[in-house]
Formats: structure tokens, sequence, C-alpha cells
């Protein structure tokens, strides 16, 4: 298998609502999240895929994350803070760890590649992403120590 990796990287915060210690208190991290894609096979440019058509794809969806605040919706905060911050993204009953949200990274990328990826450049040349590359997994960094990731 030929494997690439793309790495964005965003500041955040979160809390951990049923943690017994200091996460339960809001805090940030600095994120380094990694996309690995993987192919049996290169295609015409002896490419897995292009980088720029992955980062095409799903910048957006990685930039919504930056300068958030991430909330269990089943935390007695999620409320307010919907309410009064703009960018705050809520976990649907669960706690936002690291590991939920690569899970919700990988579920997004892997949406994405179901549908067909394709980016056209500046340049008018077209960029796309064939239909046997598979999503490998999602790794989110927490700090620069810590990691959890999703995969198939």
């Amino acid at each position: 298998m030929y494997r690439v990796c793309k790495i964005f990287e965003i500041e955040g915060g979160h809390f951990l609502s049923k943690h017994k210690s200091r996460c339960k208190n809001p805090h940030g991290h600095t994120r380094k999240i990694e996309v690995v894609l993987a192919a049996e096979t290169l295609d015409e440019n002896d490419m897995v895929c292009d980088f720029k058509a992955l980062k095409a794809a799903i910048y957006d969806y990685i930039d919504s994350f930056d300068h958030t605040m991430l909330v269990n919706t089943d935390s007695a905060h999620y409320e307010y803070l919907s309410q009064n911050f703009e960018r705050v993204i809520p976990f649907d009953a669960i706690d936002p760890t690291t590991e939920a949200m690569a899970k919700m990274i990988f579920d997004h990328v892997s949406d994405e590649l179901k549908k067909g990826i394709s980016y056209t450049a500046d340049d008018g040349v077209n960029y796309s992403i064939r239909d046997c590359v598979i999503l490998e997994r999602v790794r989110v960094g927490e700090g620069l120590s810590s990691w959890a990731e999703y995969s198939i």
C-alpha cells in the first residue's frame, strides 16, 4: 500500500464534563490533525493523490474547528455557550475527547471521498482523488505528547 498524509494545525478549546479531575474545566490545545489516505496503485502522476485535491476537499471542515469550543450537548453549559459564543461545536451526547474528534473528522472525510473529490486550481488544472483511494486513519494530536486516532 502507498500512503500519503496531509497535516493541519488548529487551536481550540474543550472541557470534559464526565472527567473527574482538571479536564472538566475549560482548557485549550494546539492540535495537529493528520489525514492518511492509501491506495494499492499510483495515478498517472505517480501519486496516491495530489495534496491540493485533498486540502481543497477538507480544509474548510478542518478550519471550522479552529478557535472553537467543543462541548457535549448534555453538558449543563452547552445552551449558554451555544447562545453566547459564535464558534461552539456540539458533540451529541458525548464528551469532545480527542478520540471523538478523530472519529468526527474521519466520518466527514470518508463521506467526502464517497462523493468524489475533484478540484480545479487557479491555473485551470483539475485535480481529483480516484475511487480506489481509501481513508486509512485520522490522527488528532493534543499538544506535543499525546494523540488519538480513528481508523478503518
